[in-house]
């Protein structure tokens, strides 16, 4: 393939489920062609802010947030954001002039992309969650390549021939731990059987609040845990230091460890998680956050739990039920290895090569 130097601007922010991805496609990229120049657009205070930088890549920011749906006084500046933030899209355009723009969802994306499309610069939005996010459903018409993980994504778009199922990019490490190394990690027993709990960076104040009810039940039974808190609940740390198997901490820096040491998960339903759980083929309960925009989470959830891949509890039942899931699921193995091999079957591991591919023939 040609190492010209190609330019490529990229849209992400607002979460990580958008900036991550977002990276995974640039590093992927990256690999074909060392050559490519890039730049961020993000805004600031977000996660993007921090870890785009991070990663060694550069990042200007725009002046854009999200539109509420409840009533705040930060509608009322939307639409001056709107009309500044395209001005500001149009000067970086002008000033980057890249040879392709993409975006991976949110509300950072719409002024970048709505300006190039009007430039005549080839645009491409990856759209990781199963229900598209307003900015991909607005756009739809104008880019030139839309790039999806679910197949029911399709159904809420207008325009249908320039729509490719591809999934969402994942990082290479995952699956290179074996289940032992992953349990000998957390210095746990690889006798019994292990399940993984996490909500994200912030945590998941429901599934906490169950999980510390009927924790110590379960491992009386000899189940052990590791389990993620996020920042919201850090007095959970302390609580749970002495219990035995047990491994509880605010964050996970090596999460392959922990997929790895899992016979089963225990999580929300973001686009990226749920890409991690099928590039795995992980028996998965699955918790949607209720307060995601268009309830996507829950979209998501229900594309691996009508393949046989997971099992769905709200967000409003998991302290009842969570407890009650996990045992029968435990205690089945047969249930268990069909669920597994039901989500290796959705996931997607060469999804980044394959978008890296498929944005430098576009850009081409």
């Amino acid at each position: 393939m040609p190492k010209e130097k190609l330019k490529i601007l990229i849209a992400a922010g607002g979460t990580g489920g958008h900036v991550f991805p977002a990276i995974a496609i640039a590093d992927e990229i990256k690999k074909l062609n060392p050559n490519a120049e890039f730049l961020f657009v993000g805004t600031k205070g977000k996660i993007e802010a921090r870890v785009v930088p991070q990663r060694g890549y550069t990042l200007a920011n725009i002046w854009i947030s999200g539109f509420h749906r409840s009533l705040r006084m930060d509608n009322l500046l939307f639409p001056i954001k709107v009309v500044v933030s395209l001005v500001q899209s149009f000067f970086l355009m002008r000033k980057f002039q890249p040879n392709i723009v993409i975006g991976t969802g949110g509300y950072v994306c719409g002024p970048i992309l709505l300006i190039a499309s009007m430039l005549g610069v080839p645009t491409i939005i990856h759209e990781s969650n199963s229900f598209p996010g307003m900015t991909t459903r607005l756009l739809s018409t104008r880019v030139t390549r839309i790039f999806t993980a679910f197949n029911a994504t399709t159904r809420w778009l207008k325009q249908k021939d320039n729509i490719e199922l591809i999934g969402t990019p994942t990082r290479d490490v995952l699956g290179t731990i074996s289940q032992e190394h992953g349990i000998r990690f957390f210095n746990l027993d690889p006798s019994k059987k292990t399940v993984l709990i996490f909500g994200g960076s912030l945590g998941a104040t429901s599934i906490n609040q169950a999980v510390r009810e009927m924790i110590h039940e379960l491992t009386g039974a000899g189940i052990q845990f590791i389990w993620q808190t996020g920042k919201s609940d850090t007095i959970l740390v302390d609580e749970m230091k002495t219990k035995k198997n047990t491994w509880v901490g605010v964050f996970i820096d090596k999460m392959e460890y922990a997929f790895a040491a899992a016979d089963v998960v225990v999580c929300r339903a973001g686009a990226t998680t749920l890409a991690e759980l099928t590039r795995l083929g992980k028996a998965a309960i699955l918790v949607p956050y209720p307060y995601a925009a268009a309830d996507h989470q829950t979209f998501n959830a229900r594309s691996l739990v009508d393949a046989g891949a997971a099992i769905m509890i709200t967000d409003r039942n998991v302290k009842t039920t969570l407890k009650n899931e996990l045992i029968s699921l435990l205690s089945n193995n047969k249930k268990r290895q069909q669920m597994s091999e039901a989500c290796r079957k959705l996931g997607k591991p060469n999804a980044g090569s394959e978008i890296a591919h498929r944005i430098l023939d576009i850009a081409k």
